[in-house]
Formats: C-alpha cells, sequence, structure tokens
C-alpha cells in the first residue's frame, strides 16, 4: 500500500495535510465507518480519495449534485486517475458500458446518485466490483432534521447487505448535533465516529449592517475592499439588475442563475474565476464545488433560508486563510420577505395534488406506468402548458421528491454521443448495400475513434459543415441509422432531468403525510427564526453565534464581527489601558496639566477610554490634583 503522503504529493503536489485530514484518512484505511466534517473549503474530498488511491479496488461516491459529480471526474481525469460519473442523462447503453468497466478496467472512483442505487443493473453490478469505500458526500441530506432533507439518501444504507464490511465514509460542512447523530443511525455505522474540525474560520469577519439603501452601501463595500466578491440575492430578477448597477458604477460585475444555458453560465463563472470578472451576483445556484481561494467578501442581500445555508455560502470567502468578510445586509423589511418565502416553499395539499396530475399528463404517463422512466424537464414549458404558478410547482415538486414519488436532477449540459452496435464486419456490410450512407458512415468512423467499444461525443454542426450540409440533414442521418439499429444515438440535453420513482397512481389515491408536512414546516420555520436571531442580534459575537448554532458552545470572542467591534470601542482592554496610562505619565512628568488638556493630549483610544484611565489612576492614587486643580503624578 503505498503512503499516503505519496499519493498527496504525487497527485495534488502538498507535502503535508490540512489539519485532521490525516486523521480522517488513517481511520478510514483501519477500515471505520466515519463521518468527516470539515467546513466550506476545508479539502473534504482529498479525504476519500487518498485513502480510496491508497487501496486496491474502487471507491463508490454517492453525490446528490450532477454539477458536483461532473467538477470531481475532470479534476481526477486530469491528474490521470480514471474516474467516472453516471447520471439520469446518459443512454442506458452508455450505463452499461461504465459498469463494465468498473468491474473489469483501472476505474478508481464510480459516482453515482443516490437514485440510482435503486437500479437492479447498478446492483448487480456493484456486487461484482471490488469496492475499498462507500463515500458519502453533502450526509447532512439524509437527515430530515437537515436543511436540504433528500429522501433517496436513505436508500444509501441497503449497500451495507450488498457490499458487507465495506467502510463509510460520510462528508459534510453543514450539520448541527442532532443532524451529527442522525447521518450515522441513518447510515447504520457500526460505532459512532466522529472527526470533526470546528467550524470557526479565524480569518472570516462576519458582519451585519443594517441598510435601507442596500445598492449604494454594496458599492461602497465593492470600493472599500479589494478582491474579488460574491454577492447572493433570492431570485434571477434581481441577479441582473444588480449586476447592471455594479457595471454602472465602474465595477466589473456580472450574473449569474440556473436559468441561464450550461455554456453562458459556464463562460461566467470561468470569467470571474480567472478575475475577468469581479464580482458575481447569484442566487444560490452559484457556489457548489467551485474552489477560488482569493474570494476577499462574500454578501448576502437577503436573508438566507437557514444558517446552514448562509454559513457555507458566506464559507466561500477567504478560502486561502487570508482576511476575507461575509456581510449581511439587512433592514426589517427583509423579515416579512422571508416569512413570505417560507410560507411560499409550502404549498396546499391540493396545490401539491394539482402538479402531480400535471406531470403525469404532461408526460402522457396512464395509471400504472411510468416507473423508472427518466424525462427532460423544462418547468417553464410545463407552467404554460397547464397555467400553473411556477413557484408553486417548484416547492410541489420538492414536496413530491421528499414524498418519494419522483426524483430531479439540476440542469447540466451533456454533449452528443454516438455508438456503432454491429461488429465492423456487419457494418462493412451495410456500407456496401447502402452506398448513400458509406461516405458519412466512413467519417464518423474517421471523426471519432473507438466508435465500436465506447460512447464518444460528437458535433453535428462540425459534421455538418464537413458533409457541405445543415445540422438537421446530419441529425436525419443518425436518427434513421439508429432506427436500423446500426447506432446509438444520444441527443445533446441541458435541461433538468425528471424521474418517476413510482408507477403513475391516480391523483385520488395519491398520500401526502400531512404529519410529515406539518413536520418540514416547523423545521423550516426554526431555522427562518436562527436566521432573523442572528441578524437581529447586537449583544453576542457573531462568530459564537454560528458555532453555537452547530454545537461548539466553548468559544472566545472573535474580535473582529461587528458586534465586537463595537464593543471593543467601549471596552477598556488591558493593553489599552497600559498605552493610555504610559501616555498619560510621560506627559505628566514633563509638567502638570488640567483634565481637558491632558484628555486631549493622549492619542491611545477614544475620550470616554481615556478619562475612564484618568478615573482609575486617581481612585488608585497614581494621580492627583494639585492646588491649582492640574493633574499630577501621584506620590
Amino acid at each position: 500500500m503505498p503512503a499516503i503522503q505519496e499519493i498527496l504529493e504525487k497527485y495534488w503536489g502538498f507535502k503535508t495535510f490540512r489539519p485532521l485530514q490525516e486523521d480522517i484518512i488513517n481511520s478510514i484505511l483501519k477500515g471505520n465507518d466515519t463521518l468527516a466534517l470539515l467546513p466550506t473549503g476545508g479539502g473534504k474530498s482529498i479525504c476519500f480519495q487518498v485513502p480510496a488511491l491508497a487501496k486496491e479496488g474502487i471507491c463508490i461516491v454517492i453525490s446528490p449534485l450532477i454539477a458536483l459529480m461532473k467538477d470531481q471526474v475532470e479534476n481526477l481525469t486530469k491528474k490521470g486517475i480514471k474516474a467516472i460519473a453516471i447520471t439520469s442523462a446518459m443512454h442506458k447503453r452508455e450505463i452499461d458500458i461504465a459498469l463494465d468497466n468498473c468491474v473489469h478496467g483501472a476505474v478508481k472512483f464510480l459516482y453515482l446518485s443516490p437514485e440510482r442505487l435503486e437500479s437492479e443493473l447498478v446492483k448487480i453490478r456493484l456486487q461484482k466490483m471490488k469496492v475499498n469505500l462507500i463515500a458519502i458526500d453533502e450526509s447532512h441530506c439524509i437527515s430530515q432534521w437537515g436543511y436540504d432533507f433528500r429522501p433517496s439518501y436513505l436508500k444509501i444504507a441497503a449497500l451495507r447487505e450488498l457490499l458487507p464490511g465495506v467502510p463509510m465514509m460520510a462528508l459534510t460542512a453543514t450539520a448541527t448535533v442532532d443532524v451529527v447523530k442522525d447521518i450515522q443511525q441513518k447510515l447504520l455505522f457500526r460505532k459512532t465516529n466522529v472527526l470533526q474540525k470546528s467550524f470557526e474560520r479565524k480569518n472570516l469577519s462576519y458582519i451585519v449592517v443594517h441598510e435601507e439603501d442596500k445598492l449604494a452601501r454594496l458599492i461602497k463595500i465593492a470600493n472599500n475592499l479589494k478582491g474579488s466578491g460574491v454577492v447572493y440575492v433570492r431570485n434571477r430578477k434581481k441577479t441582473q439588475e444588480i449586476a447592471s448597477y455594479l457595471q454602472s458604477n465602474k465595477i466589473a460585475a456580472d450574473f449569474y442563475h440556473a436559468g441561464l444555458d450550461m455554456q453562458t453560465r459556464d463562460q461566467k463563472q470561468n470569467n470571474w474565476i480567472q478575475n475577468k470578472t469581479r464580482v458575481i451576483v447569484c442566487t444560490n445556484a452559484f457556489g457548489m464545488g467551485i474552489d477560488k481561494p482569493d474570494v476577499r467578501f462574500v454578501v448576502h442581500i437577503d436573508l438566507p433560508d437557514s444558517l446552514e445555508a448562509y454559513f457555507q455560502e458566506a464559507g466561500r470567502a477567504g478560502r486561502d486563510e487570508q482576511k476575507a468578510y461575509a456581510i449581511l445586509l439587512y433592514n426589517q423589511s427583509d423579515k416579512l420577505e422571508l416569512e413570505r418565502s417560507i410560507t411560499n416553499n409550502f404549498p396546499s395539499i391540493e396545490e401539491i395534488k394539482q402538479t402531480y396530475q400535471a406531470l403525469a399528463n404532461y408526460y402522457q404517463q396512464p395509471t400504472g406506468s411510468g416507473a423508472g422512466l427518466t424525462f427532460n424537464f423544462d418547468i417553464v414549458a410545463l407552467c404554460d402548458t397547464y397555467k400553473l404558478n411556477a413557484l408553486t410547482v417548484y416547492n410541489s415538486l420538492k414536496f413530491l421528491e421528499k414524498e418519494g414519488y419522483i426524483s430531479t436532477t439540476e440542469a447540466l449540459y451533456q454533449p452528443s454521443r454516438i455508438k456503432f452496435e454491429p461488429n465492423r464486419e456487419d457494418l462493412y456490410k451495410f456500407q456496401i448495400a447502402s452506398p448513400a450512407f458509406d461516405n458519412f458512415i466512413k467519417l464518423l468512423l474517421r471523426s471519432y475513434p473507438g466508435l465500436f467499444d465506447n460512447f464518444a461525443k460528437i458535433n453535428e454542426f462540425d459534421l455538418a459543415k464537413k458533409t457541405s450540409t445543415t445540422r438537421d440533414e446530419i441529425i436525419k442521418k443518425l436518427n434513421y441509422l439508429q432506427e436500423l439499429k446500426l447506432l446509438i444515438y444520444a441527443p445533446q440535453t441541458e435541461l433538468p432531468q425528471l424521474t418517476f420513482e413510482q408507477e403513475r397512481i391516480d391523483v385520488k389515491n395519491l398520500t401526502l403525510s400531512k404529519e410529515n408536512f406539518a413536520f418540514l414546516k416547523q423545521r423550516a420555520l426554526e431555522r427562518m427564526e436562527a436566521v432573523i436571531n442572528y441578524a437581529d442580534s447586537n449583544h453576542k459575537c457573531r462568530n459564537q453565534l454560528l458555532l453555537a448554532y452547530f454545537g461548539e458552545t466553548n468559544t472566545h470572542r472573535c474580535n473582529q464581527c461587528d458586534v465586537c467591534l463595537e464593543e471593543n470601542k467601549n471596552t477598556l482592554h488591558t493593553d489599552e489601558f497600559e498605552n493610555i496610562s504610559r501616555q498619560i505619565k510621560e506627559l505628566l512628568a514633563v509638567h502638570p496639566m488640567p483634565l481637558s488638556t491632558l484628555v486631549n493630549s493622549v492619542t491611545e483610544g477614544n475620550e470616554d477610554k481615556r478619562l475612564r484611565t484618568i478615573q482609575w489612576l486617581l481612585d488608585n492614587k497614581q494621580l492627583k490634583y494639585n492646588e491649582d486643580n492640574r493633574l499630577i503624578i501621584g506620590t
């Protein structure tokens, strides 16, 4: 087994691990189930990637977000490490080949969504793999006590029977005490084992600014703080409006939200990472999997839904461990807006049923059919067809997902792919029999090697140029060859995916747990109260408030949040007292002074602190007044 330090240096170029990483890795190498709690930017992926590379076999990584899977697979591939992600946008034959490569090839990491664990094909192939570790990213999703509960995560524990003896590693950046317990129970940990780094970010200054004119304040922040920044807002329209406002004030800004096509999003993200754009104004769709170390400020224009979300988003600042700021702009109207948002997040049971009925009709799924079927999902088209409110539909879908009726994935660009199905000899026979397709098939074979073994990404526009025809004509030919079962053609998509997890049932028989609905709403309200308490509080260190929320109570004042800084103005600390009293004695050693002159002559501290120091020195007979009512040094 190669030494973990050698692996770290070979693939990541680091000579030493960050605090706690090595302990987590060694825990896994000993075969222990392990829950690793590391703050955003704390290097969680290394904690499962290094031990998986140190051991023979393959690591199964469960992740809820396709974008995160895609990023990690690309990063591993760049390092020369074989990794594969299976997503709902892939063709069945693609999935089949990918799983075969995991069984027989040199694949080290297989990324799956938790929904995939229900597939019989996946279950059978997993049992044939030499699995050395099961890593569960964003593991807080398994807990109903958490802020992002996903019922599909409850299926992960079934891997215990499929892969007995294989250690599980759960990873998260945000978990309260209740969630920490719940993760281990739901994943059937053989024994309790939590390795946790403090959530404290010593370089991050948390600031709450009570402000009516938020845009004017944002300009001040951007002008006063150097470096790149992120501005989070609640809705898509605001991203564009605020980015335009920043641009009009000569600040290089852009906007980002999930409604943009993937190519546009990638371009905006890359411009920001490369510092071509200084400030990105975005919804919470931005940030997952992005590791830009030199973000100097993260500003929230709107109140977040939870402190978990706030902590994760704010934590994208200062990953280089240099000074950075997490700033929340807040006024009293924000409370009403957040309350309204929480109400909108919980449509009525009737509205949820209406959404389910619309889905079944839209995808033409008769009662008793549809289980396991996946479709491209366009929420705008669905709402336009049935005259539904998009926000109501969106939140209804989330509840249908929590009840296990459907599952959804975020939008992700997937280019077109093809693969030849017959062997070379049979394909050659077709070319002889169909000369009209001979040149086209030769072009495909020349342009995309390996088409008999694996799927290859293609570009219909490039093929059209090479054949002096149109993209539509290329698609027509590919579809015709697919009808003849000569190839498989998977057209490009960048829409989200929606899967029916159960057979479609008559909406009259659709059962939605009112108790579960009430529990989730109550938890959401409690998280909202915690956010409002954080924003309203002006007497306790912000850092201590956040840490206490995550179960860390034995902490110290940070001395850099707005509450601490305000308190420091009025609190006379030992070093300040010593500096002020030293100056006073130096001045009075030259000649006696009236009180007002002495106060104005001292440069340390503010007037209140100087007066309090003089009073203490008088009370303790280190100073006294002479017969001219001037201060002199006491005896």
